[in-house]
This record gives structure tokens, C-alpha cells and sequence, in this order.
């Protein structure tokens, strides 16, 4: 026979209840407690990573700069005439001497005006000769004119004296006498007034008609010089011993130039002197007289700052250095360098490697390692003065303490990374 259990339902209904409510409260804690949790820490492989300590003691401010070696003494061989390239005879890198002809021109024109101004000398010259030959015929003429009325004077004179003998003896009468001593007086004058026109005419006509031709001639001569010279700079020599160097902009057989453009550039490769390309914002403490030092690749020469730019070219400063030891083998124009420049040495003072992207006095939030290096949090520190691969730390850190140089940039979001 069964019995019947009483409340038995009831206490069922009590426990799911109590089991429920217990599941809902621990829910709620352990939701509570993940709230409450911080993010997991990217992890970071530290093989990947720059990371320097930082140190106590002297460094050396330097700046460095790519560039390239340059030819002290250039001589730039414009085209004087325009014209069409026929022949290329020498190229960049042959050693050539001033009369050396690199290549060779065409212009017909230019050789048409050379034979025009051949012409116009020829008939300048020509001039010259028979204005000389006129003005010595009418020299002559004058002369001779001259010779007939002293002639003609000469025997007025004498008819004068017999005239004034016959008077004196009452032969001729008081008219005749006096008109032959008219006629002497008036020819003495005429031959006075002769000779002023001869000498000017010798002394003054003859040179300023001759000097008006021979300007013409001088014009003419100055036109054919230029002209000839114009022919022969078609033939375009070097000018000056040297090495020949490339130009800017090629030139190719056929082409077109015109005056003006540069053909070729004639440098001393014994005189060379580094350009380099300086960062605009490490150019301000640059300062000529700095002493440098020039890398071609194949050995390293010394040198000093000799020039600074003073205009600023696609963010860099462009700095002349003057070479002063021997140049290693290979040297040559356009020869690619590297340049470092010592600023200044500073003594006892907290530095570190240069982290990537830190400037010269100025404050960056720095990734410190933690914990024996197990972590690395973002710290802020304040920086100073900076050279090629150091930079002074002013404050944020403490000499021993580790630093990543490295770009930490895709960790922007995060205060805290783990390395292994």
C-alpha cells in the first residue's frame, strides 16, 4: 500500500529555485570579475626589437648626410650657335685637353653668314684701297696746282721788278707799274690762301675720310671674326684640360640645340670636395669650419665644412666640405658618399641610442622595459641635443635603464607589451 508524501512537490519547486538562483549569482560574479580584468598584453618578439641602455658619460654630436663628390674647378661648355649633333666624338670619362673637339655641329645658316661677312670685308678692303687712291690723286692734283701758281708768282715778281726798272727810267708809264705790282701782290696772295687749303686738305680731309673707311673696314672685320668664330664653334672643343663629365640632360646624335644649351662639363678630378645632403631640422648647429669626414665606399678622406646652402631644397640643407687628405682610389665626380660632421663633444651627460623618429629637444613617449625585460610600458621622456645615432636624455629616464629604439607605432593603442 502506498503512502502519500506531503509537501513533496513543493520542495522540488523549492530546490530548482534555490539552484537557479545560485547559478544567477555566481554568472554575475564571474562577469563582474572579467570586467574587472585588464586587457592580455600584445606580445612582442624581442629579437625584432632595437633596445639600447642608457648610459653616462661623454658623446660625440654628430650629423651625417648622403652626397656625392663634386669637381672643384668645372668648366661648362655651352653650344654658342644653335645646330643639329652629326658627330659625337668623345665621352664622359675620356680625358681630353683644351683643343680637344668633343662633337660637331651643323648649321648651314651660320656658314652662309660666315660668307657673307666675307664679302662685305672683301668689299670694306676694297674701299679703303681706292678711297686711298682718290684722295692721293687729289693730293697730288693740289700739289701740282700749288707748283703752277709759285711758278706763276715767280714771274709776276720778275715783270714787277723790270716794270719798276723801265718806271725808274721813265719808260713805262705810273699805270703799268703799279698793275704789275698789283698783279705780284695778288698772285703772293692767292698762293697763301693755296697753301692753308693743301695743308688742310693733307692734314685733316685725308685722315678723317681714311679713318671714316677704315671704321667700315673694322665693322666688317669684327663681323667676319664673329662669324668665323661662330663657324668654328660648330666644332665644340673642351677649352681646358680635364675629365669630361656627364650633363644633366644627354645629347644624342640628331638633336637639335640651341645656343646656349650646356654640351658638355670639363672637371678636375685631382680637386674634389664632398656636397652633401643634410637634414634641414640637424643643418641648424652646422657652422663652417666643422671638421667632417667623407665615406666614398672605399675609403674614408678628411675633410671641413667649406660652404653651407642657404636655401632649403625638399627638406635638406646642401653643405660643401673641402677635402684635405689623400683621396682613395676610385675617386671621381658624381662618386656617391656619405658625410658625417662633428658638431660639438659633450661630457657627462645621460644618453641613449637614437629611437627612430625622436627629434632634437623634444618630449616622446618611450617603450621602458619592466620586470627583468619581461615587459616593456610606455614612458614619456624628455629629450635634448642629437647626433647621427645618440641623443641626450634630459629626463624620464635613469642611467642602466632599457629603452626600445625601435618603431612602436602599430602599438599606439596599448600602454604595456610583453616580449619573449
Amino acid at each position: 500500500m502506498d503512502i502519500q508524501r506531503k509537501n513533496a512537490k513543493r520542495n522540488r519547486w523549492l530546490r530548482r529555485g534555490v539552484a537557479i538562483t545560485v547559478v544567477i549569482v555566481v554568472f554575475g560574479l564571474v562577469t563582474l570579475g572579467l570586467s574587472r580584468l585588464e586587457p592580455a598584453s600584445p606580445t612582442v618578439d624581442r629579437r625584432t626589437l632595437w633596445i639600447d641602455a642608457v648610459k653616462r658619460g661623454p658623446m660625440l654630436r654628430q650629423v651625417r648626410g648622403v652626397g656625392t663628390l663634386v669637381s672643384e674647378d668645372v668648366l661648362v661648355v655651352p653650344a654658342t650657335v644653335s645646330g643639329r649633333v652629326v658627330r659625337i666624338l668623345v665621352e664622359p670619362g675620356a680625358i681630353v685637353d683644351a683643343n680637344t673637339v668633343i662633337l660637331e655641329l651643323s648649321n648651314p645658316e651660320v656658314q652662309l653668314q660666315r660668307l657673307e661677312a666675307q664679302s662685305q670685308l672683301n668689299s670694306a678692303r676694297a674701299k679703303v684701297d681706292s678711297q686711298k687712291t682718290q684722295l692721293r690723286d687729289q693730293l697730288l692734283g693740289m700739289k701740282a696746282e700749288q707748283a703752277r701758281m709759285e711758278a706763276t708768282l715767280r714771274e709776276y715778281q720778275l715783270r714787277a721788278q723790270v716794270d719798276q726798272q723801265q718806271f725808274d727810267d721813265d719808260l713805262i708809264s705810273e699805270q703799268n707799274y703799279q698793275l704789275s705790282q698789283a698783279r705780284a701782290a695778288d698772285q703772293e696772295k692767292l698762293l697763301e690762301i693755296n697753301r692753308e687749303r693743301l695743308a688742310m686738305f693733307e692734314n685733316q680731309t685725308i685722315p678723317a675720310q681714311i679713318a671714316e673707311v677704315e671704321a667700315t673696314l673694322r665693322q666688317a672685320e669684327s663681323l667676319f671674326n664673329l662669324r668665323q668664330s661662330q663657324v668654328d664653334s660648330l666644332h665644340v672643343r673642351a677649352g681646358t684640360a680635364g675629365v669630361l663629365a656627364s650633363v644633366k640632360e644627354k645629347i644624342e646624335l640628331g638633336q637639335s640645340v640651341s645656343a646656349g644649351t650646356i654640351l658638355a662639363r670639363i672637371t678636375n678630378p685631382k680637386r674634389l670636395k664632398a656636397q652633401l645632403k643634410i637634414p634641414e631640422v640637424q643643418a641648424r648647429d652646422v657652422i663652417i669650419g666643422l671638421p667632417a669626414e667623407v665615406d666614398t665606399y672605399n675609403g674614408t678622406v678628411a675633410g671641413k665644412v667649406s660652404r653651407i646652402d642657404p636655401t632649403v631644397m625638399e627638406g635638406n640643407v646642401t653643405v660643401d666640405v673641402t677635402l684635405s687628405g689623400a683621396l682613395p682610389e676610385g675617386a671621381r665626380p658624381d662618386l656617391s658618399v656619405v658625410g658625417t660632421i662633428e658638431i660639438e663633444r659633450l661630457d657627462d651627460i645621460l644618453y641613449v641610442g637614437r629611437p627612430v623618429y625622436a627629434s632634437n629637444q623634444s618630449a616622446a613617449e618611450l617603450f621602458k622595459l619592466v620586470e627583468e625585460g619581461k615587459y616593456a610600458v610606455r614612458s614619456r621622456v624628455q629629450l635634448g641635443r642629437s647626433s647621427v645615432s645618440t641623443i641626450e636624455v634630459v629626463d624620464g629616464l635613469a642611467v642602466g635603464e632599457e629603452i626600445i629604439l625601435s618603431d612602436m607605432s602599430q602599438w599606439d593603442s596599448h600602454d604595456k607589451v610583453r616580449l619573449k
